[in-house]
């Protein structure tokens, strides 16, 4: 039974369920990107899907608008995957469980996919619609963009003649974005050399923060539960000898971590000891973190005994580097009042037989401090004998001073909600600098519905917004002449 029938705009809300009964996770875009190839088809649009199941879906101009420019709606169909602890959803075959709460849609225990099936649901109405007045338009739907932009990255553009892009790929409604940051996506090795166990085992836990995206939320200055256990493992280290077995923390690369488990062994004489530092923190914690994560917890508990550690040079190493590794807001921009400039998320640890492997999220909307924040990681790696590798990169999206579409956007949306715009920046990637490089002197914005908490499961859509951005998207398609 269908949850959101009820809601307007009907179609859009139709689609955005629809999207929502397909698994569509990052590398796992196939079913999702023949859904799309088979809506156009369908309804006789041209269509072109390339290697990287990027789809493109054209629509002609209706009357009155043949010598228009032709307008490129962009957005990716690929979402973040996290769930709850207690959650059993397979994000590989299970259909989300869409709920709506006080006007506003959210999935059950897991991420919503707001963060972009929204445009692609604007995209699939807007496509579908009989009595819209719109210039032609080309619809770009993206894939892998959550774990790199990869699609834009592989995206040919040579088949989009529109010098005109609407990118739905932003949560706050009102405000236009003009401007993103770039990133660089880096994995730290730590090599991992083991010995054989004697000792007691403790697990100790860093969890129930917030979380949340590391280029949205890292400005809320949330708890990072791996961060977190890296102080905590260094204060026991210089009171108690202990060796760690595993740490894992985090679950992607551009989410702040919510939770950090970390394996430990010692002498029995000394568990009390830790157990108490444990709780020395855990109030530590929940003080420093009183307003923005105040259900943060640190717990120690008993578990049954490993079979082997890691020896004390590499114990030593990691804590070092863990607690070393640069994380949080570096530089707050000196160009607009209140915007990161730039920022490092230690996004996802985990422990392999090989190596202890760190994934970090470096951003900045200067080129030059963005590679000066990688070398700083390169050169601690360096000291503590780990290796280094770039998984993805992204360029930044520059502001252009001389953008029509801007002007027009915060004229048109004045006049459909009554209320001014803002024109700002963002420091998170879009992918509009990787588009830009592609297609230079295109004139692009970003924009969309209100959403909230993406990335984590609380994420979350406001029904209204979706509405009032909707109403704002065929006023500008409207007024594009």
């Amino acid at each position: 039974m269908s949850v959101l029938k009820d809601l307007q705009p009907t179609n859009v809300f139709k689609f955005f369920e629809e999207l929502c009964q397909i698994p569509h996770g990052s590398k796992n875009e196939k079913v999702i990107s023949d859904y799309l190839v088979n809506f156009a088809k369908e309804r006789n649009l041209e269509v072109i899907q390339d290697k990287a199941l990027n789809v493109i879906i054209k629509k002609a101009a209706t009357e009155g608008y043949e010598n228009a420019p032709t307008v490129i709606i962009q957005g990716h169909m690929d979402m973040v995957c996290e769930k709850t602890s207690d959650s059993d959803h397979d994000f590989e075959k299970d259909p989300l469980e869409l709920r709506i709460i006080d006007g506003k849609v959210y999935a059950t225990n897991t991420t919503l996919g707001a963060d972009n099936g929204i445009a692609v649901a604007y995209g699939l109405a807007l496509l579908d619609s009989k009595d819209m007045h719109h210039p032609a338009i080309e619809f770009v739907a993206t894939t892998d963009e959550e774990t790199g932009m990869g699609g834009a990255e592989a995206l040919d553009t040579k088949d989009l003649k529109g010098k005109i892009l609407l990118n739905i790929d932003s949560e706050e409604q009102g405000i236009f974005l003009v401007s993103c940051a770039g990133g660089i996506t880096k994995k730290v090795y730590l090599p991992c050399n083991w010995e054989k166990n004697e000792n007691t085992t403790l697990k100790l836990e860093v969890t129930a923060l917030k979380g949340g995206h590391s280029g949205m939320e890292i400005i809320k200055q949330r708890g990072n539960a791996n961060k977190l256990m890296g102080r905590l493992l260094y204060v026991i280290s210089k009171e108690v000898n202990f060796n760690i077995s595993s740490l894992n923390g985090g679950a992607k690369h551009n989410a702040i971590p919510r939770h950090c488990e970390t394996i430990i062994t010692l002498n029995d004489k000394d568990v009390e000891k830790v157990k108490a530092l444990v709780k020395e923190f855990d109030a530590t914690f929940k003080n420093e973190l009183r307003v923005q994560d105040k259900d943060v917890s640190a717990v120690a508990t008993d578990i049954a005994k490993v079979e082997e550690h890691l020896t004390n040079d590499t114990t030593c190493k990691l804590i070092s580097l863990l607690n070393l590794i640069p994380d949080g807001i570096q530089a707050m921009s000196n160009d607009i009042e209140g915007l990161v400039e730039t920022s490092l998320n230690v996004g996802v640890i985990s422990t392999s037989r090989e190596s202890v492997e760190f994934v970090a999220a470096i951003r900045s909307a200067v080129r030059s401090s963005k590679y000066a924040l990688s070398d700083k990681l390169d050169n601690l790696a360096q000291l503590v004998g780990a290796k280094v590798e770039i998984e993805s990169e992204y360029p930044e999206w520059q502001y252009n001073p001389d953008s029509k579409i801007r002007d027009l956007c915060v004229n048109v949306y004045k006049e459909v909600t009554g209320q001014a715009a803002q024109v700002s920046a963002i420091h998170a990637g879009l992918e509009c600098g990787l588009l830009m490089e592609k297609m230079q002197g295109t004139d692009m914005i970003s924009f969309g519905p209100d959403l909230a908490d993406v990335h984590t499961p609380n994420e979350h859509m406001n029904i209204e917004s979706v509405a009032t951005i909707w109403n704002f998207l065929k006023a500008l398609l409207e007024n594009i002449k």
